[in-house]
């Protein structure tokens, strides 16, 4: 790799398999049967829109059905092409073994500019799309499981299901054809969160690691770190939110296509996402700096760095000039192969894509599991743990008036303990052991093994190893 040579997106994720698996005993059969793409289905499709037909292009790949039904989101984008899905799709299939999802991995794309339709037309577009990838069994409850990714969303996996339902009407588990639906249309609480919900849990598994933390040199707690976010979409506005509300942290950069704003007493991540929706752009808010070219604030001073929005925003002609001690992957591929060498030599430490964003199909694992099962997280066991808690909460109140004792429990603790767990408490609680299991395995191999210098590194081999061994007790 020369100096000038940046390696695309396809190529990145080659090289960093490559690095991986260079440091295993794989039989080269094997490696080469877990590095390529299975399939990828190319499809072209007339809409009749505004008064004439107009062809689209979309493509679904399955990367890997070591474990079926494979998983992956569905972009809608001018940038799709087949080597950026089949990247995509090799992404999920680390990211779902790592984090003990029991799926292959898939991805899929349509090459469009959801913003030059109104709803109406992207309805058409998407039942179509949907038409044509469910007819080949690559929509399937039991095969292939779209979510959204960038330019979809809740909305469009609505239409999907729906399409799915249309065309399977007796199919008894139809609704989990798709994943990150509404509520109301077989969805699960907190999955508009998760992504950024998982970035945030992934920060606290890696301010637990001492040793991580000692490679960073970074110390303490999150509390008073100062944040730069790339990106304000589902998932950099959640990481923000959560990180700034919950845990303290300062947000002095927010990054946007059209511009960026700085403040180093921390901006206010709700008032900047609420400005965007009303106005559409970054620019106009009030009271604050803001820098036109906003790719420069991704080399400010800071402790954390969260790009949150595309590929290869962190390539080989900026990185040297980034300070951030601890890159955090929000988004798929945000630091290209060739960047990620430049910054590892720093010294440097980046927490994975494949790992930092595996919020969405954890909790997309969750959404399908309770498709199939037909009820709702916590229906069955909420109120019985409520009437359990209870006893517990009379019984000290009693003791404490029959020995004259005083005291009470606080209301704060009363209103806490007594509360059972519902769906949103569950969902939270299993993306956040998730998240935590699937760094304690990465921190394993990272602080354990004097040939990996890197948490990229770690996270491959432990998927890889994962994947490889399912393809073992296959025979294969």
């Amino acid at each position: 790799m020369s100096p000038t040579t940046e390696p695309s997106f396809r190529e990145s994720v080659d090289i960093m398999f490559n690095r991986a698996v260079a440091l295993m005993d794989l039989p080269p059969g094997l490696e080469e049967k877990i590095r390529v793409c299975n399939a990828t289905y190319t499809v072209r499709f007339g809409v009749r829109l505004r008064g004439k037909i107009q062809t689209f292009t979309g493509y679904r790949s399955v990367h890997s059905e070591h474990m079926e039904p494979v998983k992956g989101g569905i972009r809608y984008s001018l940038g799709v092409n087949q080597d950026e899905v089949e990247a995509l799709a090799a992404l999920m299939t680390y990211k779902c073994s790592l984090v003990e999802a029991p799926f292959g991995g898939s991805k899929g794309g349509l090459c469009i500019d959801p913003r030059e339709y109104d709803e109406h037309e992207l309805e058409l577009i998407t039942r179509r799309f949907a038409y044509e990838l469910i007819k080949r069994d690559l929509i399937n409850p039991a095969q292939n499981v779209p979510a959204p990714d960038m330019g979809t969303g809740e909305r469009e996996m609505a239409w999907i299901a729906d399409q799915y339902k249309r065309m399977n009407t007796t199919e008894l588990n139809g609704v989990a054809c798709v994943t990150g639906k509404p509520i109301n249309a077989g969805g699960i609480q907190g999955r508009t969160e998760a992504t950024g919900r998982g970035v945030q849990y992934a920060l606290h598994a890696f301010f637990r690691d001492s040793q991580g933390l000692e490679k960073a040199g970074l110390t303490g707690k999150l509390k008073g770190k100062r944040v730069v976010v790339q990106g304000l979409g589902n998932v950099g506005y959640h990481a923000a939110k959560f990180l700034s509300e919950e845990d303290g942290c300062i947000v002095t950069s927010i990054i946007e296509r059209d511009g960026a704003l700085h403040d180093e007493d921390g901006l206010n991540v709700e008032a900047v996402h609420q400005w965007i929706a009303k106005h559409g752009t970054i620019k106009g808010y009030p009271d604050t700096h803001c820098e036109a070219d906003g790719a420069k604030l991704l080399e400010v001073e800071c402790d954390i760095l969260i790009p949150a929005a595309l590929e290869g925003v962190i390539n080989m002609s900026n990185a040297d000039r980034v300070k951030a001690p601890l890159i955090v992957e929000a988004a798929n591929g945000p630091v290209t192969a060739g960047a990620d060498e430049i910054l590892r030599k720093k010294g440097c430490v980046i927490i994975p894509d494949m790992y930092a964003n595996a919020g969405g199909v954890t909790v997309s694992y969750f959404e399908w599991v309770k498709n199939l099962s037909h009820i709702r997280f916590g229906r069955m066991q909420r109120r019985q743990e409520e009437s359990r808690h209870q006893l517990v909460v009379d019984e000290l109140e009693r003791l404490s008036s029959d020995k004259q004792l005083g005291w009470t429990l606080s209301p704060d603790f009363k209103e806490k303990y007594l509360r059972g767990a519902g769906e949103l408490e569950l969902v939270r609680s299993g993306l956040d052991d998730t998240m935590s299991s699937a760094y304690q395995s990465m921190a394993n191999v990272w602080h354990g093994r004097d040939d990996v210098d890197d948490l990229r590194t770690a996270a491959y081999l432990v998927s890889i190893e994962k994947v490889a061994a399912s393809y073992r007790a296959k025979g294969l």
